[in-house]
């Protein structure tokens, strides 16, 4: 945009047609904002100007439908938030309207970001159906931020936003063969997002590539947080990173992880094979703890917003709304929240004590024992097949330890099994994200692992 030769216009009309033409086959986006043109021509006039905010100015971006945009629905997936919009933006939505760029429109998400039913399907919800990974179609993209995700392998728009409270931007970001960042704990304002947990919860940028992915991170983030060298170039030749096999995902991803390791190896960095302490008591604890907190912020949420104004005014609302229980969704963690300790129990403060210290511990031990730049893990393995009365058959636990200490992670694409991507997932100490996206740059240029999708209908016989 900056020499002329393409306006935001012509960039946003570009992408509504792509909507138009691939969504319905992905089922990623619930809504494009009637104001993007609008939007786009304003931008247009600044960059004829030369009053350009930023490398955001002009630049179509693709919301989660959890976090609140004035004048579009913000439902989380259900229909009991699908009446009224909100009356203003989250505020990191602001902020990006701030530097300029186009809000294109919302993407479907697993329900409730993945917090209703025992046994969710990622990708589905009332609203917004299910949606497909564009690489097989058959396949799970992930979530809970699975319509961003999809959206982003199938070229829908320039980056997107994603939330995760344990693995809901890097992993839909793995499965679907994109970058994902979850910033740490504080750096993104939570301030208008549907929350799980207030201890866990942050919105991070999604995009193809990682310079994309920290310019967005740049334009959301507290500043006073974000080192300079963010976007600096950067090499591997001396970096440290510890490897965390997970032979729990299966031989072809460990596969792929040897790959990444000699890749990054025969790029100069010293790569040695970690294990994070204390990962079966994170396991343990993590769960109940978020039954809690989600009582807590969800009914400050809903005290915002028309319908529901509570968790157990919710819990009525699905039981009055057969829509809400296609899929076979129940509603067993609503009940079992309604049911948990509160937040000022004695019981559920030493809980959340005791993850945040061991969490930290795990990748601050392992870091420090092996003087590590960063961690590296499988993020995913290859997509399962879509099936709502199984849900989700796999547990991923690379995401637990950044995401319980409210530290940064960063999932780059690193390969395929049978046609379905698998990424690296990057963690480092806290507010370290400059860091660590400086150096998932070099990863992402030595693994030059992205492909675009095909769209096959399956991969089975």
């Amino acid at each position: 945009m900056a020499d002329g030769s393409l306006t935001s216009s012509g960039l946003t009309t570009a992408y509504l047609r792509r909507i138009t033409a691939i969504d319905p086959t992905i089922h990623a986006v619930l809504r494009t904002d009637p104001t993007a043109l609008r939007q786009a021509a304003a931008s247009d006039v600044r960059h004829r100007r030369g009053d350009v905010r930023g490398p955001l100015d002009g630049i179509p971006v693709l919301v989660k439908d959890n976090v609140n945009t004035r004048g579009m629905p913000t439902t989380a997936g259900s229909l009991a938030l699908a009446g009224s919009p909100p009356d203003r933006d989250a505020a990191l939505v602001a902020r990006l309207r701030d530097a300029g760029a186009v809000i294109l429109g919302k993407t479907n998400l697993s329900e409730w970001a993945n917090f209703r039913a025992e046994k969710p399907t990622s990708g589905w919800s009332a609203v917004g159906g299910q949606t497909n990974n564009p690489y097989v179609l058959d396949r799970n993209p992930c979530g809970s931020s699975s319509g961003s995700g999809a959206a982003l392998a199938a070229s829908l728009a320039q980056v997107a936003i994603g939330t995760e409270t344990d693995g809901s931007i890097v992993c839909p970001a793995g499965m679907n063969g994109v970058v994902g960042h979850k910033p740490s704990l504080g750096l993104v304002s939570q301030d208008g997002v549907v929350p799980i947990s207030a201890e866990q919860d942050t919105a991070g940028p999604m995009a193809r590539n990682v310079t994309d992915t920290a310019l967005t991170l740049a334009a959301i983030g507290d500043a006073a947080h974000l080192p300079d060298e963010r976007t600096a170039p950067g090499g591997l030749r001396g970096k440290r990173i510890g490897l965390w096999r997970l032979p729990s995902l299966g031989p072809e991803v460990d596969a792929v992880m040897t790959r990444t390791a000699e890749k990054l190896r025969s790029a100069g960095a010293e790569v040695v094979e970690v294990t994070p302490p204390y990962q079966e008591r994170l396991a343990e604890l993590e769960f109940p703890a978020l039954l809690s907190e989600f009582h807590r912020d969800i009914d400050a949420y809903l005290a915002t917003r028309e319908g529901p104004r509570n968790l157990a005014g919710l819990v009525e609302f699905n039981r009055a709304h057969p829509a809400e229980r296609t899929c076979f969704a129940g509603q067993e963690l609503f009940e079992r929240a309604l049911a948990a300790p509160p937040t000022t129990d004695p019981a559920y403060r030493a809980m959340r004590a005791e993850l945040k210290d061991l969490s930290r511990r795990s990748i601050d031990e392992t870091m420090a024992a092996h003087r590590l730049d960063a961690i590296a893990s499988p993020t995913n393995p290859p997509a399962w097949t879509t099936d709502c009365a199984r849900g989700d058959n796999d547990v991923i636990p690379s995401s637990t330890p950044a995401a319980v200490a409210g530290y940064p992670s960063l999932s780059v694409p690193a390969g395929s099994v049978d046609e379905l991507p698998v990424g690296v997932l990057l963690m480092a100490g806290d507010r370290e994200d400059g860091r660590l996206l400086t150096l998932g740059a070099a990863v992402e240029r030595r693994l030059h692992a992205w492909r675009s999708p095909r769209y096959l209908p399956s991969n089975t016989p």
